[in-house]
């Protein structure tokens, strides 16, 4: 408390000394671009016996006190400040620091204060000023003349930046984007030389921060004298030799899929006919039934059966035999007739059928 009760005074003492302000060389305003580090710095030009130099952010409310060196404590850094402010020399007559990561809150004025004795308190004001720049994008494009190009340099940042060609004609428009930056664009028509190249560069810069410089090559234009014509040939045609090349190795491998999909179709087909000519000689070598096959085998029952008919018949028509034939004969047709008629009814009721007696006609 007694240190700045010390430093109040001393600071009121120093404003109503301003003519002595001019003994402390500082920089009015510090460009510094977004991101970035500022260096501020103070510096005594008088010798004075100083016993403080403090650093503070300048607010409507007043002095926000950032960093200080003592003669007797040496430098301290406030609470709340470590991560964002250093001392660059720390000394009672040449005090610098820097602040790191610059921000848009870190953007406003400082000031240096020293602490004399008996002398009071000086005081030197310094501004930070924030600046953005991208990196400018200089596009050279084909033009509705062919001996014609258009180029083109863009470039972003905050304020607005000045985007210079390096030729004589160029028209420029600006736009201002959501974020408060500002595009700005310079464009040009320049023509193709026969034979040669033509360097075009671009410059941009914000404020009195430092100058961005980008250079892009112009294609030339070709002559060629085959039958006397004029032909414009562009030096970036290897490009285009390059595309066909790439849309050449893309049908290749095009039509290498096409070849190999039919071929697979082929042999698919071909492995479908052989399974069906296979299967049709199969079908051929298996044996036909014959209608002769089919036939129900006759049975030994049906050939004695006609057997007997036969002799029943021969005997009917043969006259003139012996009695004693004509018995042995009647008594082998009645038992031939009775096996016959008993092997009949077995089979009749084999096949479920109703038995029939066959009489035999003598």
């Amino acid at each position: 408390m007694a240190n700045g009760a010390v430093l109040c005074l001393l600071f009121v003492s120093g404003l109503c000394q301003k003519g002595l302000a001019a003994v402390i060389e500082t920089q009015q305003t510090v460009m510094a671009a977004v991101g970035e580090e500022a260096l501020l710095n103070c510096q005594l030009m008088q010798p004075k016996d100083v016993l403080q130099v403090s650093w503070q952010k300048v607010l409507p409310e007043g002095g926000k006190n950032l960093a200080s060196y003592n003669k007797y404590f040496g430098q301290k850094v406030n609470d709340g400040f470590q991560d964002k402010v250093e001392f660059k020399d720390a000394g009672l007559l040449n005090c610098s620091i820097v602040i790191r990561r610059v921000t848009e809150e870190d953007e406003g004025c400082y000031r240096c204060l020293y602490s004399t004795y008996p002398h009071g308190a000086f005081i030197a004001r310094t501004c930070l000023q924030l600046y953005e720049l991208h990196e400018p994008v200089l596009h050279v494009r084909e033009s509705n003349s062919p001996e014609e190009v258009v180029v083109s340099c863009s470039a972003t940042g905050r304020p607005a930046p000045t985007v210079r060609l390096t030729v004589l004609h160029y028209n420029s428009t600006s736009v201002t984007n959501t974020n408060a930056t500002v595009t700005v664009t310079a464009t040009a028509v320049l023509p193709r030389l026969h034979g040669n190249s033509t360097q075009v560069g671009c410059a941009v810069q914000v404020l009195s921060g430092p100058q961005i410089e980008v250079f892009t090559m112009i294609p030339e234009v070709t002559l060629l004298s085959a039958d006397g014509e004029k032909h414009l040939q562009r030096s970036n045609e290897e490009s285009g030799s390059d595309k066909d090349v790439t849309l050449i190795i893309v049908l290749v491998v095009v039509m290498s899929f096409v070849c190999v999909a039919i071929i697979i179709a082929g042999l698919l087909i071909q492995k479908h006919r052989n399974c069906l000519s296979h299967r049709d000689s199969e079908k051929n070598k298996t044996p036909q039934k014959t209608t002769k096959d089919t036939e129900e085998p006759r049975t030994p029952l049906l050939s004695q059966e006609n057997e007997v008919r036969q002799r029943m018949s021969t005997g009917k028509k043969k006259e003139n035999v012996s009695p004693k034939e004509s018995s042995l004969r009647a008594g082998c047709q009645r038992q031939l007739s009775q096996q016959f008629t008993d092997t009949q009814s077995v089979r009749l009721h084999a096949q479920n059928e109703r038995p029939f007696r066959l009489k035999v006609v003598m």
